[in-house]
């Protein structure tokens, strides 16, 4: 439970955790770490969110992504750590859009990753979540995925900065109150 409180947000298998413990000389069986994932998601306390090839149109098996029911789990278990903002930022995006009934997968185009794929009825759209966008790498890193899509799905860039508001090539910033407020992401 703890390593997947620790990598929230970040793609992963059962077989990290597997090597993870076999770094720690502690021996475990892929097998076992499936059931635990399991229990816990099905205890409700974590939820697996899996990976879509956009340009294949397929679910893929691996590197699903883990989340929290309630972040407050991760910081009673873990206790605050700065490094970990990101992935809390986007289990809230996520949580939100699980609310409101959305389908959720993490996008796959080439090599790069898009967040979330969020999708109901013939509604889609897609979401890149970070905690700023003070570098130009950063920038270039969350906007990237989403410009090299070249359907007509609206794309949104979510973040805590409220002083770099630009749309790049139709992929809109928005920060992460606002995001949460709107009323429809179309």
């Amino acid at each position: 439970m703890k390593f997947v409180f620790d990598n929230i947000g970040n793609s992963f298998s059962a077989k990290n955790i597997a090597d993870y413990f076999k770094s720690q000389q502690r021996k475990i069986d892929l097998n076992t770490v499936y059931n635990y994932l399991n229990a816990l998601e099905g205890a409700f306390i974590i939820h697996r969110i899996q990976r879509y090839d956009v340009k294949g149109k397929e679910l893929l098996k691996t590197q699903e992504k883990y989340f929290v029911s309630d972040p407050a789990l991760v910081y009673a278990v873990m206790g605050y750590k700065d490094r970990m903002i990101s992935g809390i930022l986007e289990n809230i995006v996520l949580l939100e859009l699980m609310s409101r009934d959305y389908n959720v997968a993490v996008g796959k185009v080439g090599t790069k990753e898009i967040d979330f794929i969020a999708s109901k009825g013939n509604a889609k759209f897609y979401i890149q979540v970070a905690y700023m966008l003070s570098e130009q790498s950063t920038v270039e890193r969350e906007f990237a995925p989403l410009i090299a899509l070249k359907d007509h799905y609206p794309k949104y860039v979510v973040t805590m900065d409220s002083i770099w508001t630009d749309t790049i090539e139709g992929v809109k910033h928005v920060h992460i109150a606002d995001f949460l407020l709107l009323d429809n992401y179309e």
